[in-house]
């Protein structure tokens, strides 16, 4: 059958560019890899989970058959170095913790703001915050953001759909500390229901948010918003658990389609005037390369964000059992520090489980069993953590490839990860970390303690930057409207494109690029 757009991946990006076409009038397939999945199908277990997938996630994908390499070694998606996204209808926004940040105006021009650090492959974005503000805003109205007025570090904007979440007990210690220190904050802006919207209801407030699903369908992602748009046109055809193998193209080497696998494992070709790519950074890169698209940039400049993190006690208990725990944020230090590149967002975190918090904060010397390790885990309703990711600095040998030896169980190579991030990205993690202590310092935290980075890959949860947009062919691999170089009817519509990757959660941003790019396409039919 012929569409006039396919469209792989119904996460972030995937499913506002479904959404935007069939609305338009155009026929569309999307195909996603994994299930649409119920509220009863991510169980609130805490070791399978997507925050912490000890013994599995229950939201993709499946453990066997779908192995990476990292530097050489393969792992499976719950082990380290696997940079797992959920896979499923809705991809990551079925699970996510919602932060919905825009981009600052300077994080477009890192390069010409700061020049280009020696070994990096830091660059400006052929496009500015000027270009995405329209857009930036469509994503805040039609998928639905929670927030308040924003912090003073950036521009102004439309008030948000719905007000922002109270402020938690511990938030309201961390508001003291800023104002003691003269640091500004806000209200972190979430992608959730804070008030009954578009026939969903509001935030019940659970103790089970960012890896899990809503109870109440309050958390806002595609799967609830612009995918039941997308079917509801009567023009958009939904195919789950299709495993795409490669993009096809005609005899004259125009882009046709794509061949997939489904359920069964039976192969299938579909074809299209259009294909727009939203597998995420690690998957789209793989299928272009399988695909024989895009050149030696492919897979370069691979990024995700370091976390510059630090905990520490107050002397009563602050846990209050409200959710989902962020509610307060300051971008003091986003940019404009003395002898950093970039910066980072700050903000507290959502409520952590229990065993979270005894896997990655038990200190040297405490046991992992017995009273000595009980006495030390009454003190879990004290513990606050602040802390955000960090504008990382690209390197072009940080990259996705695929294997020459090893395939996933349709035997597709698979995706194979190499290099580091650059040594800036660690000094400004330590800057960072230090300003965290700080805030809880002057919070009156007790016993603040911090890790400390090294260099190594960073492509988790946040991924992007494998297809980097930019004018130039020889060093980018989109155009500055997502159109793959030497393809004109090829798009893609996730944080690939991404040149860097801000020092905010970017799903706001590859929301906000989903909207232009999908509208571009239209314009341009």
């Amino acid at each position: 059958m012929k569409y006039d757009a396919i469209v792989i991946g119904s996460g972030a990006g995937g499913g506002i560019a479904a959404c935007v076409l069939a609305e338009a009038g155009k026929t569309v397939l999307l195909l996603e890899r994994g299930r649409q999945l119920s509220l009863a199908d991510v169980p609130r277990d805490h070791l399978r989970n997507h925050r912490l997938s000890q013994y599995g996630h229950g939201t993709g994908p499946d453990l066997e058959g779908n192995p990476r390499l990292l530097n050489g070694k393969e792992c499976n998606p719950i082990q380290d170095g696997y940079n797992n996204n959920a896979s499923c209808v809705g991809g990551g926004t079925l699970v996510y913790g919602m932060q919905a940040w825009r981009f600052h105006p300077l994080d477009f021009r890192m390069a010409t703001t700061y020049g280009v650090p020696d070994g990096s492959s830091l660059a400006d974005w052929p496009i500015s915050y000027d270009d995405l503000e329209p857009f930036y805003e469509r994503a805040e109205w039609e998928i639905g953001v929670s927030g308040g007025k924003p912090a003073p570090e950036m521009p102004s904007r439309r008030p948000y759909p719905m007000p922002g979440v109270p402020q938690t007990t511990k938030a309201k210690r961390l508001a003291d500390g800023c104002t003691r220190l003269g640091w500004a904050f806000q209200t972190t802006p979430l992608l959730m229901n804070t008030v009954p919207r578009q026939g969903r209801g509001a935030c019940s407030q659970c103790q089970h948010c960012v890896g899990f699903a809503c109870p109440t369908d309050a958390k806002n992602g595609t799967h609830n918003t612009v995918i039941p748009r997308a079917l509801a046109t009567g023009r958009c055809e939904m195919i789950t658990e299709a495993i795409v193998s490669t993009i096809t193209k005609s005899p004259g080497g125009k882009v046709s389609g794509v061949s997939y696998y489904d359920r069964e494992g039976v192969q299938h070709t579909a074809e299209s005037e259009v294909v727009v790519v939203a597998c995420g950074a690690i998957e789209t890169a793989r299928l272009l390369i399988n695909s024989g698209i895009g050149g030696d940039g492919v897979g370069r400049h691979l990024q995700g964000h370091y976390y510059a993190i630090a905990g520490g006690y107050m002397p009563e208990p602050i846990w209050d059992g409200v959710g989902p725990g962020v509610s307060i944020s300051t971008l003091k230090f986003n940019h404009g520090n003395e002898g950093v590149i970039g910066g980072g967002m700050m903000s507290d975190d959502f409520i952590m489980l229990p065993i979270k918090f005894e896997k990655s904060f038990r200190p040297p010397g405490v046991p992992a069993w017995g009273q000595a390790h009980k006495d030390w885990m009454k003190k879990y309703p004290r513990f606050v953590q602040v802390g955000g990711p960090v504008h990382e600095i690209p390197s072009s040998e940080c990259r996705v490839t695929v294997s020459n030896e090893v395939r996933d169980k349709w035997g597709i190579p698979v995706a194979s990860l190499s290099g580091t991030t650059h040594p800036e990205t660690v000094a400004t993690t330590l800057f960072l970390i230090e300003r965290a202590k700080d805030w809880l310092a002057a919070s009156g935290a007790e016993s603040i303690h911090a890790g400390v980075p090294g260099l190594g890959l960073s492509a988790g949860q946040h991924q992007a930057g494998t297809c980097r947009m930019g004018e130039d062919p020889l060093t980018s691999v989109v155009d500055m409207n997502c159109r793959v170089h030497g393809h004109d009817n090829l798009f893609i519509a996730d944080s690939s494109v991404h040149v860097t990757n801000g020092g905010f959660n970017p799903v706001l941003t590859i929301m906000a690029l989903a909207f232009r790019t999908s509208e571009g396409i239209i314009r341009s039919w």
